[in-house]
């Protein structure tokens, strides 16, 4: 599951959505984060587990103050960050 965090984009804000999931217990498997184009909030793609505790921590989520809002992306599977990640890899000149 993809979930989509519109965020305040300042120093701890992504430390605080982190560790919201690390005092759950609750595993991150890929995060994606750029700042929106005013550069004072900021988009997060978070990859995490779709299990029974998801709806909590969502609920957590949108409590924190940092949070602006939040939304599944099921239409954006694992191939999203899969790309990202491709992407992002040094191209071999060899």
């Amino acid at each position: 599951m993809i979930l989509e965090l519109h965020v305040r984009n300042h120093p701890g804000a992504l430390s605080h959505i982190t560790g919201l999931f690390a005092r759950r217990a609750f595993n991150l498997d890929a995060i994606f984060c750029v700042p929106e184009r005013e550069r004072d909030q900021s988009v997060i793609f978070l990859q995490v587990v779709d299990e029974p505790r998801l709806p909590q921590v969502e609920k957590q989520l949108a409590r924190l103050y940092d949070v602006l809002s939040i939304r599944q992306r099921p239409d954006l599977g694992c191939e999203f960050f899969a790309n990202l990640a491709a992407a992002a890899s040094p191209v071999s000149t060899a």
